[in-house]
């Protein structure tokens, strides 16, 4: 089934007010906008989470490391290229921007403990061994940090599965940054 990606001609009726919003934001409307704008729920379910994530008690590199490390789970290449392009907008370091796309362990113990409990977040599905918990508390975060992770994760679920689903193109914007799945394991 094709998806189409809109534009706020061509959406629905209740899905412009957030593209217009978006292209406020960003410039410019991406890609994945216009294709959740199929469905006003979706969209602006996504846009409401992002703006609830402006309250994340996860600084805005932590949040690239989420969504960088789900992103690379699911093999999203579209999320890959999008997020590594704001990860170097927030300032993430070179280095750790590159350790994510590989999904290689970061030289930063602090973001690292962070990748390394979404990795057991996912492949526990929520059911995370204890170790893994005291790991991430140890490394000094909370149980605040916890639930945004969580909603990260949700966040990047809907996008990764609608852009596999619509094989969403990347934005021009985006293209330095894009990203392959490679058949490495997940360290």
């Amino acid at each position: 089934m094709k998806f189409p990606v809109h534009t706020m001609n061509t959406a629905p009726e209740a899905s412009r007010a957030t593209l217009e919003a978006t292209a406020k934001q960003y410039g410019f409307v991406p890609n994945l906008f216009g294709v959740l704008a199929e469905s006003p729920t979706a969209v602006q379910a996504y846009a409401a989470i992002n703006k609830a994530l402006e309250q994340s008690a996860l600084s805005p590199v932590e949040q690239q490391v989420v969504t960088l490390t789900v992103s690379a789970i699911n093999g999203c290449t579209y999320c890959m290229g999008a997020h590594s392009t704001v990860a170097q907008m927030v300032r993430m370091p070179e280095e750790i921007l590159t350790a994510l796309r590989d999904q290689a362990p970061l030289s930063d113990k602090k973001l690292n403990a962070l990748r390394t409990f979404v990795v057991s977040l996912m492949h526990h599905r929520g059911w995370v061994p204890e170790k893994d918990f005291e790991d991430f508390v140890t490394a000094g975060y909370t149980r605040q940090h916890i639930l945004d992770v969580i909603t990260l994760l949700a966040l990047k679920t809907l996008s990764n599965y609608a852009n596999h689903l619509a094989q969403t193109p990347l934005d021009p914007q985006f293209a330095p940054q894009a990203w392959s799945a490679k058949d490495a394991v997940v360290a």
